[in-house]
């Protein structure tokens, strides 16, 4: 019997703006969860980053199983009428009931999910971040599973000598997934010209050479176009499985003390570095900055253990403090350059609109006839 886990993650309303769900608002997913899905589900976790909520369910239906797809909207609906009851602001904007067909993926909820048969210690992460997109996980992924300069274990083991094979989906091409696998080390350079480019290129699984298990799964979506809204850009979670034939907590971990400058803050629009919060942490600075936070878990029959929060250590604080000035000093710049990202990323906001309509003052200069 495979252990499938299934991690649902929302915007479903924030008090004073973008910056955290309310206590009631946790509430109302969580009695859902405990009084309407106990028969179907075998454990779940219930937490928020920022503004976004996040439900990982642990259960025996395999992936992309209808049952426990809508049962998991259904909360996430649960917390959305409440949100809207308190008028919080932006309640339910990630949830689209009209579009559900048993498919979810893409319809507005960041979705990561794995099934697999357990292993006798299966210890695996959850990685959440708010104020940016699943790309943000590009490079601490990269550096994870692919650098001997991060993951010692591709030099000191065996069993992940041999490398990983990385699943990577072309999230600007709207009319289907279109994906690529990639070997490490093989087609590393190749995997880095793509991955540099989180906008547009960004993980959306991780499998062992050597096992051919699968050992990541991101909510990468292509962007689509929904009631007038793109989804696929925000809220992304990851579901990581550690030890063993896969790099250890350790390795995945230090990655995030970097503070890699990643696409969204504000509107979504601006560059700022990955910060590394507790679990339910909201956000403050320019509806920011991008932040991530971390669950540890090992599972034994689908049922999960108490959740280790990843990033409550004094390391992390120092790394933290580092990683806020980054931010401070990209900010300094305002509108200006890499501090906001390109046009072609702001497509979906007014900018563009502007510049249309300054295009008609715009005046030719022709050259003097000499």
């Amino acid at each position: 019997m495979k252990t499938t886990i299934s991690a649902f993650r929302a915007d479903l309303g924030g008090i004073g703006g973008h910056l955290r769900p309310s206590a009631t608002v946790c509430s109302a997913v969580s009695d859902y969860v405990r009084s309407e899905l106990h028969s179907l589900l075998k454990d779940t976790d219930i937490s928020f980053t920022g503004d976004d909520m996040t439900i990982v369910a642990t259960h025996t239906q395999g992936c992309d199983d209808r049952a426990v797809h809508e049962g998991l909207m259904e909360a996430l609906r649960c917390g959305a009428r409440q949100a809207a009851e308190e008028g919080l602001y932006g309640a339910g904007q990630d949830l689209y009931r009209e579009a559900f067909s048993g498919a979810v993926k893409g319809l507005g909820p960041g979705i990561a999910e794995m099934c697999f048969e357990e292993r006798p210690n299966e210890a695996f992460l959850v990685l959440t971040a708010d104020k940016t997109r699943p790309g943000a996980f590009n490079l601490p992924l990269y550096l994870a599973f692919a650098d001997p300069m991060v993951c010692a274990g591709l030099l000191l083991s065996r069993k992940l000598h041999q490398g990983f094979r990385f699943v990577i989906m072309d999230v600007a091409y709207a009319a289907h997934d279109r994906v690529v696998s990639l070997e490490a080390p093989q087609d590393l350079y190749d995997m880095a010209a793509l991955l540099r480019s989180p906008e547009r290129f960004a993980i959306e699984a991780i499998f062992s050479r050597t096992t051919g298990d699968q050992s990541v799964a991101v909510s990468t979506a292509r962007l689509h176009n929904v009631a007038g809204f793109v989804t696929g850009r925000d809220d992304p979670v990851a579901i990581v499985r550690v030890q063993d034939h896969f790099p250890s907590t350790g390795e995945v971990l230090a990655p995030y003390a970097i503070g890699p400058f990643v696409p969204g803050f504000l509107r979504g629009s601006h560059a700022g570095a990955l910060l590394p919060v507790r679990r339910n942490t909201g956000v403050s600075f320019f509806d920011g900055p991008p932040i991530v936070s971390g669950a540890a878990f090992c599972v034994k029959q689908a049922r999960l253990t108490d959740a280790v929060d990843v990033f409550d250590h004094p390391f992390w604080d120092h790394a933290a403090r580092q990683i806020a000035e980054k931010t401070l000093s990209i900010r300094r710049q305002g509108f200006f350059g890499n501090a906001m990202l390109t046009l072609d990323e702001l497509s979906q906001s007014d900018i563009i609109n502007i510049i249309r309509e300054l295009d008609d003052r715009f005046v030719t200069r022709k050259p003097k006839a000499s």
